[in-house]
């Protein structure tokens, strides 16, 4: 069967962000599956604190629940997966978080798995992800970028060069043998760092198209 569709969904209300992700997403999709793209008009434009990431949930479920007739699997792309366990809970419809899968993924194999991310107030939030999974005792905890995560996020290279620290912190202090780069905003900086070290760079969404597809197809 082709034609699938699948519905990305950004909990940060940036258009721009949404564009770049979908992007990633598609170059990551199988054929016979299409991504398309809706934006969060209520949250801020990039989710910083664990308030707003729960903030953002009700909405996400409210976009899930209004295109569950036009897709055949969602993904929520904000590194915290708000609303995906009550959209799991209240639909039929397969859904995955970039959040879970991107650990999922990195854990393969019985790894150790660290993340590197720009957002310290979401810590909590990060370091709750394992326990959630199952995954607690692969997980070497998370490292932040020096540095604002809007300035980053408006400065690619600085942005790339502040992660490369964090990443490199993973390895080099707490022996991750796999790093996730945690966050939807951050998936072009996530593609870049991936060549740059020797183990496995973990790219959220890319990890969330692999498992939505398995999903849709089983």
């Amino acid at each position: 069967m082709t034609g699938r569709r699948i519905l990305l969904i950004n909990p940060n209300s940036n258009e721009a962000t949404t564009t770049m992700m979908v992007a990633i997403a598609r170059s990551a999709a199988a054929d016979g599956f299409d991504i398309v793209g809706a934006t969060a008009k209520r949250a801020p434009a990039m989710i910083l604190s664990a308030d707003a990431l729960e903030a953002a949930a009700p909405e996400v479920e409210e976009i899930a629940r209004v295109n569950s007739c036009q897709c055949d699997g969602i993904i929520v792309s904000a590194f915290g997966d708000p609303g995906l366990a009550a959209i799991k809970a209240a639909m039929k419809l397969p859904a995955v978080g970039i959040g879970e899968s991107a650990m999922l993924e990195a854990a393969g194999d019985g790894r150790r798995f660290g993340v590197a991310t720009t957002t310290p107030l979401l810590n909590a939030k990060i370091d709750a992800l394992p326990d959630a999974l199952g995954l607690r005792s692969l997980y070497t905890g998370t490292r932040f970028a020096d540095g604002d995560p809007l300035e980053l996020l408006r400065n690619p290279a600085q942005l790339r060069t502040a992660l490369a620290g964090a990443v490199e912190a993973c390895i080099a202090q707490d022996r991750a043998e796999a790093v996730i780069i945690g966050g939807g905003p951050l998936g072009e900086a996530a593609r870049e760092l991936q060549p740059m070290f020797a183990v496995p760079v973990i790219t959220p969404i890319p990890s969330a198209v692999r498992r939505i597809i398995r999903l849709v197809e089983a």
